[in-house]
């Protein structure tokens, strides 16, 4: 990986990390529907410019109407309802947690790879990775209080959602550029929560610290995280942009210790530990490495 790629690699992790804290500093203040609605939305209108420079405007509009079926349906179950849910559980649980949670998305995209794709075949070293890393899922919310399992499953079902998107997306978008498929399912996912932001609007203007959180969350967390994901994937390969994986999580749990003063507890490092592991095997990205067999003669 170039020193290029990875500095681009290091801004992702450091934003999508970050999204996290955003997400507990907003819910303060603002309903997570209300919330998701608004990120969402300047998310969108931080990514058009980018889409209509790249592509042009005749070919995202022209893309857009002809994917508008699969983009809405992404829409909810990628961006819409998961966000939602994981905002909902950060009124509720920490938001280092939460990420360590919603790291396992990939075991979950595995298991229906299971159904879905079965050539794709699960044995070996693949299949103790996701018995590994659900057993750092179960781990944590195991541990939580009987008040915040509920928001642990919530954070659980979104990675649930992340994983069916990805599995649907990979059929359906396939010929479709990745920008207009992230602006596509951007616009949709907020216009779906127009009308659940509206009826639940605060009753005063949010303080700057939830102003800036939000605007962290749509521009920097939405806007320029999809744009340098991208540029990552198609400049250092998919392979390369699967780390982003394994450093959000971590990044997400040292934002909520050293900003926002989250406990660091032995069960969540050992939770974020399995989960990982967990990823790294039962998705294939990382093999165990078999003794090699040495050849003898035979006779003398």
């Amino acid at each position: 990986m170039s020193r290029r790629h990875l500095l681009m690699l290091l801004a992702l992790s450091g934003l999508w990390g970050a999204s996290f804290m955003f997400i507990k500093i907003g819910v303060r203040e603002l309903e997570p529907t209300t919330l998701v609605c608004a990120r969402l939305g300047i998310g969108a209108l931080t990514l058009a410019p980018v889409a209509f420079w790249r592509l042009g405007a005749r070919t995202v509009v022209r893309e857009s109407r002809a994917a508008w079926r699969p983009l809405v349906l992404i829409g909810l179950v990628n961006s819409a309802i998961p966000i939602v849910s994981i905002s909902w559980a950060e009124k509720r649980i920490d938001s280092g947690l939460t990420a360590v949670i919603q790291a396992s998305a990939p075991l979950f995209t595995a298991v229906l790879a299971l159904r879905f794709a079965r050539h794709d075949r699960v044995t070996g070293s693949r299949l103790v990775g996701m018995l590994v890393g659900f057993s750092g899922v179960a781990l944590l919310v195991g541990l939580q209080p009987r008040g915040d399992v509920v928001a642990a499953l919530a954070v659980t079902f979104a990675a649930v959602c992340y994983a069916v998107a990805a599995i649907y997306s990979a059929r359906a978008l396939a010929d479709v550029p990745p920008l207009v498929s992230a602006l596509g399912a951007l616009t949709a996912a907020s216009l779906a929560l127009v009308p659940f932001a509206l009826a639940q609007l605060p009753s005063h203007f949010p303080s700057w610290k939830v102003t800036g959180a939000m605007l962290a969350l749509s521009i920097g967390g939405t806007g320029v995280a999809y744009v340098l994901y991208y540029a990552l994937l198609s400049g250092a390969g998919a392979s390369r942009g699967i780390l982003i994986t394994y450093l959000v999580p971590a990044i997400a749990l040292a934002y909520g210790v050293l900003l926002l003063g989250e406990p660091l507890t032995i069960a969540a490092v050992a939770g974020l530990a399995l989960v990982l592991a967990g990823v790294a095997l039962g998705t294939g990205v990382v093999k165990p490495l078999r003794p090699r067999v040495q050849a003898t003669e035979v006779g003398s």
